[in-house]
């Protein structure tokens, strides 16, 4: 692994606070699958992404391949930005939270990750 690499990886960890079990959950909702855009009324990019962070968490550091550091900095740029966009007032049951949790951050949890 490089320092590129090693580094998406730390803020991957650091912003993906979700434990695997609880987004693998989260997944299965209804307000998951209604979160995000989707094209042709198809899974939402989010969704998909949580899969693939689902995977992410459930893989060894040293196996990930090359398209999971690449996932892994997509995740990273997505919660930046998104949590630079929270709205106003209580969050709970917004779609700004549920976009995000589909990537693996709960804006209302403290640190989990497994």
């Amino acid at each position: 692994m490089d320092e590129a690499q090693r580094s998406t990886w730390h803020e991957f960890r650091e912003l993906v606070n979700m434990r695997s079990a609880d987004l693998e959950k989260w997944l299965e909702t209804e307000e998951s699958h209604s979160a995000g855009q989707s094209k042709d009324g198809g899974e939402s990019t989010g969704h998909a992404s949580g899969r693939h962070v689902l995977a992410i968490l459930r893989t060894k550091r040293d196996d990930l391949s090359d398209a999971d550091h690449q996932h892994m900095r997509k995740v990273v740029g997505y919660i930046r930005r998104r949590l630079a966009q929270r709205p106003s007032g209580d969050v709970r049951d917004t779609r700004w939270r549920h976009s995000l949790m589909n990537w693996g951050h709960d804006p209302l949890a403290d640190k989990g990750g497994d």
